[in-house]
């Protein structure tokens, strides 16, 4: 736990930026030297005023809080120091020396991930081409990673869960922090068929720089980028696609016509050779079917309109209501004996009355019981071996019986 510690304190310094945090490490040999060196030996390396001032503040109340939210929270930490430490981005130069997340822990190394990135303010050609990308490399067995903005990292990662695979999403903000707001849905469905991962600790909003910085990590889980649609050759794709080539990734772009704004970046990458035209997946599958053998799996090839029929189908922000709580929900529910419901513990008791009355996810659970993380999974396991509770889809639990009254 000490040298976790020493890493969060590491990581939360103000004007620290992610290569200098990766220097440092290297030249303390750990965080934990790092914490107790000698204030003149930050002199020595030619840091910035406000960075020396940070590395010599010694609180650690901070760490302690993130460590707490962490906890509560149920999200994960993965440091740069631990095995299940992805290779591919201790390979980059400015590797983020810890990870948050939520959902699963994948062994990066052993995936075939690919990157999708692309416009935000896409053009209706981008997002289904987009769509039907992630649904076709899903489908194959690819893993999906994008960010979750809006525009093609949204359609990308829809139609990955539209092909039932697995997609991640890597965050400029902290993994509890919902952004944009109108993806709430999304952060669920990609928690509950992936994982969520960012850099920044739980709580952490959303500023400008975070995303370029982001993108390094899109780029360095990845062995390949495929960039839908950019504007401009100062585009965040088209940063995202370089530093891709400068991490030794593979680089494939969709084209579009010669004269489409949003076209522009694409074709450019396309016409300078930096990058391989795509116009399905095979043509990034391609690439990699010698090396993975085991992970890619044949499926019969949609056609276009059966792609598209699929991702018609696709969720999306309109979700239904949340159903009616307490006595119209209840009304259709089967009835249970009283008895189980007073052989329940305390915990499971609340979890169980607050489910009749809202359908939730975990941390939404966590956040008004205040129970820990860790005790709340256990008990909506509890709960729903009994028959007490069911599983919506998107990690959403509510009730599945009502106790009659005495």
């Amino acid at each position: 736990m000490a040298a976790l510690q020493y890493l969060l304190w590491l990581t939360t310094r103000p004007y620290l930026r992610p290569e200098r945090a990766a220097a440092l490490l290297e030249q303390f040999g750990s965080a934990e030297a790092a914490y107790f060196a000698d204030p003149s030996e930050y002199d020595l390396l030619g840091l910035p005023g406000g960075l020396k001032n940070a590395l010599r503040d010694k609180n650690l109340d901070r760490t302690e809080q993130i460590l707490a939210d962490c906890d509560r929270q149920g999200i994960w930490l993965l440091t740069c120091q631990d095995a299940a430490y992805p290779e591919r981005l201790l390979q980059i130069g400015d590797y983020p020396l810890v990870l948050y997340g939520r959902g699963r822990q994948f062994r990066f190394d052993e995936e075939l991930a690919i990157g999708m990135v692309g416009a935000r303010k896409c053009t209706p050609y981008g997002q289904a081409m987009a769509g039907r990308l992630g649904l076709e490399l899903a489908r194959a067995g690819a893993l999906v990673v994008s960010g979750i903005a809006q525009g093609i990292d949204t359609a990308s990662l829809r139609g990955a869960l539209q092909g039932g695979g697995q997609v991640v999403s890597v965050l400029g903000n902290g993994v509890d922090v919902v952004y944009p707001a109108q993806n709430q849905w999304l952060y669920e469905d990609v928690a509950a068929a992936g994982a969520l991962i960012s850099e920044f600790p739980p709580g952490t909003g959303v500023e400008g720089w975070h995303f370029p910085v982001r993108n390094r990590i899109i780029s360095g889980l990845s062995l390949g980028v495929v960039a839908v649609e950019a504007s401009e050759e100062r585009s965040g794709t088209l940063v995202t696609a370089r530093r891709a080539l400068d991490q030794s990734r593979d680089v494939f772009a969709v084209p579009g016509p010669a004269d489409a704004p949003m076209s522009a970046g694409t074709n450019s990458l396309i016409s300078k050779g930096e990058a391989k035209l795509v116009r399905s997946a095979r043509d990034i599958l391609a690439e990699y079917e010698a090396s993975f053998p085991h992970k890619l799996h044949g499926s019969v090839p949609l056609t276009r309109e059966e792609a598209a029929q699929r991702l018609s189908a696709a969720p999306d922000a309109a979700r239904e209501p949340e159903a009616a709580p307490a006595e119209e929900a209840a009304q259709g529910l089967p009835a249970a004996p009283r008895s189980a419901l007073d052989a329940m513990g305390d915990e499971q008791r609340e979890i169980f009355w607050l489910l009749s009355e809202h359908t939730l996810v975990p941390d939404e659970i966590v956040g008004r019981t205040e129970i820990p993380a860790r005790r709340v999974n256990t008990a909506l396991t509890l709960l729903q071996a009994g028959g007490y509770i069911k599983e919506l889809p998107g990690k959403r639990f509510t009730a599945a019986v009502r106790f009659a009254e005495d």
